[in-house]
């Protein structure tokens, strides 16, 4: 169904290079920001401990860490607000070599004086099984950049590869930058977001690229430049239709879905609005800037059939007998 129609050709690439400018300066101060302040590691990558506590009535934070200082588990803890001032998070960077000791019931008798409230999660994770699951993460992260590079590669040509990696890439890379930012943990939740934002916006790009080939292999007069045009303004309906439904559930989960997914549902909002830029305004560019050229890619295509034409009548005298 097609909720828009467009009666002209948009000039998306009379605008390339002010996005490239605004992409290249993104990345940049994504750059400058990671190297400054660095990722904030979770309990998950960094290892430590976290105590979820909910009291019926906003939670005495102030009364909690007096309470607290008397035990030596809870050394160097910090309390925070989680969600609701009813909600409290207590973090502690190490964890209990005593695997006797339960830290749900240790801060159950420690804040008993405290008020009414429950141990609502107990997350505990080694500082090694810590590091592995970050080598681990990143390990995903490339060997998924990999991955989609010989597919695209593969499915259309190198240039289109770069270019899509390239995004990617560009995509991640401001999604981190938004999330030093912001002062957001990395954890596992982070990291599955990080993982669908390459899903989600290479299957933008490899749509428009679709187009693109399409259009390539159906004129032999334009110029890339408004094949490119003409293949995004086409793919322009169902780029805004799905960008704008799915931002729309995101958004939802991320004002409703309450703090304990906060972290995923921001770096997808984030991804979403770049991913959709990305393979508009830095992938299609890309194969500008390769020097993709139209005429050449006819040739291939010509003498490619030309093989397959010859094969196939090869394989007939073969088949009938004739050499």
């Amino acid at each position: 169904m097609e909720f828009f129609k467009y009666t002209r050709t948009f000039n998306f690439m009379g605008k390339s290079k002010l996005a490239m400018i605004l992409s290249i300066v993104l990345v940049l101060s994504s750059f400058a920001l990671l190297a400054t302040k660095g990722l904030n590691y979770g309990v998950d990558f960094a290892g430590g401990t976290i105590v979820q506590v909910k009291y019926t009535t906003d939670a005495p934070i102030d009364d909690m860490r007096e309470k607290l200082k008397g035990n030596k588990i809870f050394e160097d803890a910090t309390i925070t607000e989680f969600g609701s001032p009813e909600e409290v998070v207590i973090r502690m960077k190490t964890t209990t070599g005593n695997v006797t000791v339960d830290i749900g019931d240790v801060t159950r008798e420690s804040l008993k004086d405290t008020g009414e409230f429950e141990v609502r999660r107990v997350d505990i994770v080694g500082p090694k099984v810590g590091s592995e699951l970050k080598e681990k993460g990143i390990m995903s992260l490339i060997l998924a950049i990999v991955g989609i590079l010989i597919y695209v590669a593969f499915r259309f040509e190198w240039r289109f590869a770069v270019a899509s990696i390239i995004a990617l890439v560009h995509d991640v890379s401001i999604a981190l930058g938004a999330i030093v930012l912001v002062g957001l943990e990395v954890n596992l939740d982070v990291l599955a977001a990080l993982l669908t934002i390459l899903g989600y916006s290479l299957n933008d790009t490899i749509i428009v690229f679709d187009r693109i080939r399409e259009s390539v292999v159906k004129t032999r007069e334009s110029e890339l430049s408004e094949i490119i045009d003409d293949s995004i303004t086409k793919t322009l309906a169902r780029t805004t239709l799905t960008s704008l439904t799915t931002l729309f559930v995101v958004f939802t989960l991320f004002m409703f879905g309450g703090e304990i997914i906060h972290a995923f549902a921001f770096t997808l909002l984030v991804g979403i609005v770049i991913g959709t830029y990305s393979s508009i305004f830095v992938a299609s560019p890309i194969l500008l800037l390769f020097g993709f050229d139209v005429k050449k890619y006819h040739i291939k295509l010509a003498e490619k059939a030309k093989r397959e034409a010859e094969k196939e009548r090869m394989r007939s005298q073969f088949e009938s007998g004739v050499m």
